[in-house]
């Protein structure tokens, strides 16, 4: 198997079938070096005399060298590279000077030349630096190539890392909760809420991606709590709720210190989930922007997902009758405890909360 280094070189057969435009005012000029290419063995070689008609023709064919005379009537050759670069956004000017004054050489390689040619010719230069320049010119089109299709590839590649990631971390859940179908729908769920609403709030590309994957781990503290106090169908005793309110701070141990910044947000979104904007929230009783944006944001998806599930202690709610709780409050739940962007946000776009939940409920 060749080597990366290999696989780039350019074969005589690739440059003696490259495409060359010969560009000089005097026909004589034209013809000679016409007749040195093909007699070196170069196939595709194409002239002109009207220098105005360079950049249309080199839009047309991409020509991999431009022999070009740079005294000219009417437009010169620096003329004819200055309109040339309008069409290299990579700034590449496949373009070799003919020239016989010698103080026009710097000028040519300043302008975005690459090399040049003395007159009168002599075919062994001819053919040296045409072959030399091509050979560079093919091998620079080909890493461009190459780049391209690797950036293609790992960008492939992260999209399938990234689901891979995420359907790894919605099957953890289920599994760690000891839920059934519904209750794994309910992270898919928090994960489409949390997504939208971040959308809906204006925040960047970068928290909506984050938050998308981070939410569902909101509850993995849950892994630590009993299962007679987790799974109870009753309500909880006050010894009971102070231990099943440990899952917050548990999930936050459980994800913390990773160099990950999913599962940086997914511990902050862990640990505060259950605060509240009126600080009546635990573990920590924090409030207002003291809560982290992303558990603010999770939260009220939280609450809604709850009220419309249906629980073996408790029927489901109407979408309806979810919205009233959240923006009305119920004695349990009250608005107060929302950040009042993030709720407002909520009020505004609500149908698309229901639309989540129907779509992804069995």
């Amino acid at each position: 198997m060749a080597d990366a280094g290999q696989a780039t070189l350019v074969s005589p057969a690739e440059i003696l079938g490259a495409t060359i435009l010969v560009v000089d005012d005097q026909e004589s000029g034209v013809r000679l070096l016409e007749r040195m290419l093909r007699g070196a063995g170069f196939s595709r070689v194409t002239a002109t005399t009207d220098p105005t008609a360079v950049r249309g023709l080199h839009l047309i064919n991409h020509f991999d060298l431009i022999l070009l005379d740079l005294q000219m009537p009417g437009m010169d050759g620096f003329q004819v590279m200055e309109a040339l670069k309008v069409d290299e956004p990579e700034g590449y000017l496949p373009v070799l000077v003919v020239t016989a004054q010698p103080g026009h050489k710097l000028r040519a390689l300043t302008a975005g030349a690459k090399d040049f040619i003395s007159k009168p010719f002599e075919l062994a230069e001819v053919k040296a630096r045409v072959q030399n320049m091509l050979e560079v010119r093919l091998l620079h089109r080909k890493l461009h190539l190459s780049n391209d299709a690797l950036e293609a590839r790992v960008r492939v590649r992260t999209a399938d890392l990234h689901a891979s990631y995420l359907e790894t971390i919605f099957a953890m859940m289920r599994a760690a909760e000891h839920r059934d179908e519904e209750t794994g729908a309910h992270v898919v769920r928090i994960s489409r809420y949390s997504q939208q609403l971040a959308g809906f709030l204006g925040l960047d590309a970068v928290f909506i991606d984050r938050i998308f994957v981070a939410s569902p781990m909101h509850d993995i503290g849950k892994i630590g709590i009993p299962d007679d106090i987790l799974l109870k169908p009753s309500g909880l005793d006050a010894a009971e709720w102070a231990t099943m309110k440990c899952h917050a701070a548990m999930g936050a141990r459980i994800l913390g210190d990773s160099q990950s910044p999913y599962l940086q947000m997914a511990a902050e979104i862990a640990l505060n989930h259950h605060e509240r904007w009126d600080g009546t929230g635990y573990p920590n009783g924090r409030a207002g922007e003291a809560i982290p944006l992303a558990a603010r944001v999770m939260s009220i998806g939280d609450v809604y997902d709850a009220l419309r599930s249906k629980r073996p202690y408790k029927p489901g709610l109407t979408h309806a009758g979810a919205v009233k709780i959240i923006t009305s409050g119920d004695g349990r739940t009250s608005p107060k405890h929302f950040d009042p962007l993030v709720l407002a946000a909520f009020e505004a776009n609500q149908r698309a909360f229901d639309e989540v939940f129907e779509s992804l409920t069995a």
